[in-house]
């Protein structure tokens, strides 16, 4: 990369650029930026943790923020992959277009040092501002990417562990870059200070991002304790257009001003942040374009009421103890609870209200969810009706242990109240105290399901362990789903000796009458371990709106197509 824009400044009549290295860590950062590709790290209790790695975007417009995240984990984040940078130019030697010849010769030489500029991390970008005055002119014009750990110096190990000298040579840099440059800034990433040990310092950076302008911004607490407020100053940022927060202490909004409002917000992440029910309801009602929304592990938020005309998209990770209750919100298309607990062992509610729009919804779980439709609690036994059905879900996905008898009668009745499901994704829960074993019989006596029957095209059965519930309800789908194309059976890797041991479990599903003749049956092994899938969740599938499914893109079917 650094030859190409040596190149570049060549061509445009500029002597050598000289830029210090800051070492094997810099490097490999760039090489990762020129690759295209950033690893992700988990982390747990500030301890990192291998990720998966994920693409990422090269357009300009948008950036993006990739939080993967941990079950039981409070206050669990990531660091999201670089922003985007510009395209990069074409090595000199290849033959350029003519339309690729027209556009460079229409870039005048200052865009073009912009373009070089916004590619730089920030420290060797604030460099370049003392090399000429017209380089500091070029610094000062160009629309800011701010990563701490860019400043952080070579040999210091894992950005998420800074040792306190390190913080505050950042946080000076920071505070320098932030006094400086007159604005916007693009990106804004801060996980690698010491903030607990610098609170006005902190103020003074969002004071500063709010009246120069921020587009995207993540910032999260390091290292704990949880309780640290974040500033008031933050609500003065009104140009955000994305923002993730973690494990801060969300300011009390009662006695804000009636014009504060976040009037360009349209995604927002929670990460094991402290906010309780009032604050959560103000961010809804003051963000009017928001459309994406993922909370990881909620620390004070116990009810979730989703009133937006705006949402399109609400992603849960690890909810504790959290209802969600969808009052009015007619865009929501997607409603994804990808893991929850109770501490209490008590059931949580989840309540469609008014939302026409709702295409998917998962994962719901008899043995930890509370179904309302309406006004109506689903029960087992409760009918069908125009006011406990949500006929606009097509992807449903649901965790049901059929080793437990009241979790597998509830499941007909979730299924009855989603009539029109094409894609149903089901994941078997192990327990260690079966109650009751559910067999043909059973499910044949529990009556017509619409959706099975006349609907549904795909179903993914995860975590196949070859039980004897398993296997019942299997042959039931297949003896109903007329119109089903494929049934994908997954099994956690380990969970058989060899392929052959995992044909003869499946091997009785082939002794039913299947009811749909074009229907294909695949046997897939996952390349994870039981639970190892809980470890590589993330928001980034679900808030993607060109994946239509994206129960189907998990970690446990990689390499299997769906």
């Amino acid at each position: 990369m650094g030859g190409v824009l040596l190149g570049l400044l060549v061509q445009l009549g500029f002597g050598p650029l000289f830029l210090s290295s800051t070492g094997g860590n810099r490097k490999e950062r760039e090489r990762e930026r020129e690759g295209g590709r950033r690893p992700l790290f988990l982390v747990l209790f500030g301890l990192p943790r291998r990720g998966e790695g994920a693409a990422t975007s090269r357009g300009l417009p948008s950036l993006s923020l990739r939080p993967m995240l941990a079950q039981h984990f409070t206050g669990g984040y990531a660091r999201p992959s670089s922003p985007a940078a510009p395209p990069s130019p074409p090595p000199f030697s290849r033959p350029r277009t003519t339309a690729a010849a027209s556009t460079a010769s229409a870039a005048s030489p200052t865009e073009l040092l912009r373009n070089i500029v916004s590619r730089l991390p920030a420290k060797d970008g604030a460099r370049t501002a003392a090399l000429s005055c017209r380089w500091r002119r070029v610094w000062l014009s160009t629309p800011l990417v701010l990563v701490d750990a860019d400043l952080l110096p070579a040999g210091c190990g894992s950005s998420l562990r800074v040792e306190r000298a390190h913080a505050q040579r950042v946080e000076s840099a920071i505070t320098h870059i932030l006094d400086a440059h007159p604005g916007p800034f693009r990106f804004v990433h801060l996980i690698s200070c010491h903030m607990q040990e610098t609170p006005g310092l902190l103020a003074r950076w969002l004071q500063l991002l709010a009246v120069k302008g921020v587009r995207e911004l993540m910032l999260v607490n390091r290292p704990w304790p949880l309780d640290m407020a974040l500033p008031a100053t933050f609500f003065g940022m009104a140009t955000l257009t994305r923002l993730y927060l973690g494990t801060l202490a969300f300011p009390n909004t009662a006695d804000l001003p009636r014009g504060v409002s976040f009037p360009h917000l349209r995604e927002l992440g929670l990460l094991g942040m402290a906010i309780v029910n009032r604050d959560m309801d103000f961010v809804l009602a003051r963000s009017p374009v928001l459309e994406i929304l993922c909370i990881q592990a909620n620390v004070l938020l116990k009810w979730l009421s989703l009133v937006s005309r705006s949402l399109r998209c609400v992603q849960i990770i690890e909810g504790i103890d959290l209802n969600i209750v969808v009052k009015n919100a007619p865009n929501l298309e997607r409603v994804i609870i990808w893991t929850s607990s109770a501490r209490d062992g008590l059931h949580r509610i989840v309540k469609i209200g008014h939302a026409p729009a709702l295409s998917l919804l998962g994962y719901l779980e008899p043995a930890r969810h509370l179904l309302e439709i309406g006004n109506t609690i689903i029960k087992a036994g409760t009918k069908p009706s125009p006011s406990t059905t949500v006929p606009s879900v097509k992807i449903l996905s649901l965790r049901v242990c059929f080793g437990v008898r009241n979790d597998a009668k509830m499941l007909p009745s979730f299924l009855r109240c989603f009539p029109n499901v094409e894609r149903l994704h089901l994941e078997s829960n192990e327990t260690d105290e079966p109650t009751g074993k559910v067999n043909n019989k059973f499910w044949h006596e529990a009556g017509d399901i619409e959706c099975i029957q006349s609907h549904l095209k795909l179903m993914v059965f995860y975590a196949f362990r070859g039980e004897r519930g398993e296997l019942s309800f299997l042959k039931f789908v297949l003896e109903s789903a007329r119109m089903l194309t494929k049934l994908v059976i997954v099994f956690c890797k380990g969970s058989f000796a060899s392929m052959d041991e995992a044909n003869s479990k499946v091997k009785p599903l082939f002794d039913a009458r299947w009811a749909s003749r074009g229907c294909s049956l695949v046997l897939f092994e996952s390349p994870l371990e039981t639970g190892d899938d809980k470890w590589v969740l993330n928001f980034e599938r679900g808030s993607d709106f060109s994946t239509t499914d994206p129960f189907a893109c998990t970690a446990a079917l990689q390499g299997c197509t769906v």
